[in-house]
């Protein structure tokens, strides 16, 4: 059962259509018992950081969450926000990241200084996935387009925790994973066909 974390932020409906169009045994959490019953978890995630750290420290779930994947090894994926949330920190606030893989978010805004490029990062762009990314499995090379809104950049420390990177002004990781933890920029929810395949490859992880 993949569980949806719902601590007050990010659009859930959508990927609970998506997943029970797919015919994936799906739920919405939102106490610690529906967290212990899930065999995947889905922390979604928008806007400020600090502000979507806060409300997840708050919630009842925050504690079975952490002990569930870092103790039991229960697949998570982070989206938006919701990856930014697993680096150590982020230039956005002062609020400590999860620290799961660790990295720093950081802003889009000096690195495209005289580039005439927009912030936020909105609308379609391509993602070149590392051959081996299991979220990525069965996507054709020239085919891996999403959906992104984002003005900030998840840096991972560690390049191999990076499986999947974007080319806007800079190319950055937008796709990462280390063990059980994984993480998309993008939102795959808005993302077509190309999203549906990614989130069926997680729910097959």
């Amino acid at each position: 059962m993949i569980a949806l974390i719902d601590y007050g932020i990010g659009n859930l409906q959508a990927f609970l259509n998506l997943y029970q169009r797919l015919h994936i045994p799906v739920t919405m959490a939102t106490t610690a018992a529906d967290i212990e019953q899930a065999t995947k978890l889905i922390l979604p995630g928008v806007g400020h950081f600090d502000h979507a750290m806060q409300l997840f420290n708050a919630s009842e779930m925050k504690d079975t969450v952490v002990r569930r994947v870092t103790e039991d090894g229960v697949p998570i994926l982070g989206i938006c926000v919701g990856m930014q949330m697993l680096a150590n920190s982020s230039e956005e606030g002062s609020e400590p990241g999860l620290g799961w893989i660790p990295g720093r978010v950081k802003a889009f805004k000096e690195v495209l200084a005289g580039k005439n490029l927009p912030l936020p990062h909105m609308g379609w762009n391509d993602v070149t996935a590392t051959p081996e990314a299991a979220l990525f499995k069965q996507f054709e090379p020239a085919d891996t387009r999403f959906y992104f809104l984002h003005s900030y950049y998840f840096e991972p420390e560690a390049t191999e925790n990076c499986m999947g990177r974007c080319d806007y002004g800079l190319l950055f990781s937008c796709a990462v994973n280390k063990d059980n933890v994984y993480g998309v920029q993008f939102h795959p929810e808005k993302s077509h066909h190309f999203g549906e395949l990614l989130l069926k490859n997680f729910a097959e992880l």
